[in-house]
């Protein structure tokens, strides 16, 4: 684990953490969209991502009616802290009823703050975003309270997550952003035209999600799957039309990368997406350890440039 770890590490915009460029996201193991999750396979996942060469766990207050994502992310880091990089978010809660609420003033972060280090019986967390912009709440008001979270040392770092350029801006007029979250994939690049080139030009590490396109760039989601009716991933374009269509042609490409490279569809959709320029890490989510150790298996190596140009010229004739 140590002698990959230290060939992966990156460091973290400009401070002295340095992270795996593969990271855990912990909110399918809160098991509010996943089926099947339960508490030991959840500890069993954190574990192995462990083990596996992944030092960043990325969580938030949200994941979970009650916090279990960060409960048991407490649970597993306590004998290895000093190993690990540990995110949260705040910003948003649910209440009694299951409703999910945008709350972003400084009173509530700071409660969601002290909850989530009370959880995972922390002292400090290592990056701290705002999940996302509140509507009703100036940016730069929350922004200042994440300054006060930094001077008082319950953070070492602020991040952002979900903002566009203008709300990075206004935060970062308050208090310094060290990380963007945004979604990017093969088949969502839009950070590319605007938000990753601004983000580098004021030296914040770009952090993103959804690599697999919630399964389908995994390769698990081929023609002729069907649906389940309450499937939420009907919701999104993607998954249907000629915008399937379009991703399985895609697929067709990256089934015969895999087969040359000896490595699966996900592991080299993974790999191709954290060795893009200006991406620092790749969040990968999972409620099982066989998921997240065959993501890890994207660490160490590199498509040949061949593979790459074939990639790169595929999606730029699919755009």
């Amino acid at each position: 684990m140590d002698e990959l770890v230290n060939y992966e590490m990156r460091r973290l915009g400009q401070t002295e953490m340095f992270v795996s460029p593969i990271g855990l996201g912990c909110w399918p193991i809160a098991g509010m969209t996943s089926l099947d999750v339960n508490e030991s396979d959840s500890r069993k996942t954190i574990y192995t991502a462990i083990e596996s060469g992944i030092n960043f766990l990325d969580t938030a207050h949200c994941y979970g009616l009650d916090g279990v994502s960060e409960r048991l992310v407490g649970e597993v880091i306590q004998t290895r802290r000093d190993q690990l990089i540990i995110a949260s978010k705040g910003g948003i809660h649910w209440d009694a009823s299951g409703t999910r609420h945008y709350d972003a003033s400084p009173k509530r972060i700071f409660r969601e703050c002290d909850e989530s280090l009370r959880r995972m019986n922390l002292d400090v967390i290592d990056l701290y975003y705002l999940h996302a912009a509140d509507p009703n709440v100036p940016v730069d008001e929350s922004a200042g309270a994440f300054s006060k979270l930094l001077e008082s040392g319950k953070i070492r770092a602020a991040a952002v997550s979900n903002l566009n350029i203008e709300q990075m801006d206004s935060f970062q007029s308050v208090c310094p952003i060290t990380a963007a979250q945004p979604p990017y994939n093969m088949l969502q690049r839009e950070i590319e035209d605007e938000l990753l080139p601004w983000s580098l030009r004021q030296g914040i590490s770009v952090i993103t999600y959804w690599p697999l396109m919630k399964g389908l760039l995994a390769g698990k989601i081929r023609r002729g799957h069907e649906f389940d009716a309450t499937d939420k991933r009907l919701s999104y374009d993607v998954f249907q039309g000629e915008a399937f269509e379009r991703a399985q042609k895609l697929l067709d490409l990256l089934d015969q990368i895999a087969d040359q490279s000896g490595k699966t569809v996900a592991q080299i959709v993974v790999n191709w997406t954290y060795h893009q320029s200006g991406i620092l890490s790749v969040l990968c989510g999972a409620k099982r350890d066989w998921q997240i150790r065959e993501t890890a298996g994207a660490l160490g190596w590199q498509l040949s440039q061949v593979q790459l140009d074939e990639i790169d010229q595929h999606l730029t004739a699919a755009k």
